[in-house]
């Protein structure tokens, strides 16, 4: 199916990393980037691949994950809409250490390094932001390692819910994706997801229907295994 080509100049205005370039500058980053259609289960690159630049999600879901010698597979991190990845490998000159599959239809860009490069060495603004983005990742993945560490499934599962919700009051949410990949991500077996649901529906929590979950009370959810 053909794809509508992205006004790249205006996208890249959109990102936060580029939100304080000149037009002329923008236009510079425009010309080595390159808008990208994936569909469902496509895979951008695969662990091992050399990086030649860093992505930024427009619309849709990447999921980051590696698979290990047993075979099993463990999603790193899910990218969502105004999300980028992949900067810190391409200065590394290191090939990347997991996949990049998309988990629903999915737009995206390819911004090329050595434009990057060049904005580093001009200009400190646009370094302090990148290093800023990388920065915030990485505290993101250390409180992942703490959480997978110090919590209960019980808790992790939680802790993932009320993120999604972000709401004190009685409210519904969609799972972003599939209770497999949510699974993987919380370091669960898609069982033990399956038993926390069943566990937190029983205790009056929550309500599931498929990748729907009505939270009846945020707070007296936070507090239980607490």
């Amino acid at each position: 199916m053909a794809h509508t080509p992205l006004d790249i100049p205006a996208l890249l205005h959109r990102i936060p990393l580029f939100s304080e370039l000149s037009d002329a500058d923008i236009e510079r980053v425009a010309r080595y980037t390159r808008d990208r259609h994936v569909a469902r289960g496509e895979v951008l690159f695969q662990r091992g691949d050399q990086p030649h630049g860093f992505y930024f999600v427009v619309s849709g879901q990447v999921k980051l994950a590696f698979s290990s010698a047993q075979g099993t597979e463990k999603v790193v991190e899910i990218i969502g809409p105004m999300q980028s990845f992949g900067e810190a490998v391409m200065f590394m000159h290191r090939p990347y250490p997991v996949f990049a599959e998309a988990l629903s239809e999915t737009m995206l860009v390819h911004v090329g390094q050595a434009v990057v490069t060049e904005l580093i060495d001009q200009d400190s603004t646009f370094a302090h932001k990148l290093l800023a983005g990388m920065a915030i990742r990485l505290h993101g993945l250390i409180q992942d390692v703490e959480t997978y560490s110090l919590r209960s499934s019980i808790q992790r599962v939680i802790g993932y819910l009320l993120q999604v919700a972000d709401s004190d009051t009685p409210c519904e949410i969609a799972l972003p994706t599939s209770k497999q990949v949510i699974a993987s991500r919380l370091n669960l077996t898609p069982e033990t997801l399956s038993r926390i649901f069943h566990d937190l529906s029983e205790a009056g929590l929550i309500s599931v229907q498929g990748k729907r979950i009505k939270l009846h009370d945020p707070a007296r959810l936070a507090r239980y295994h607490a």
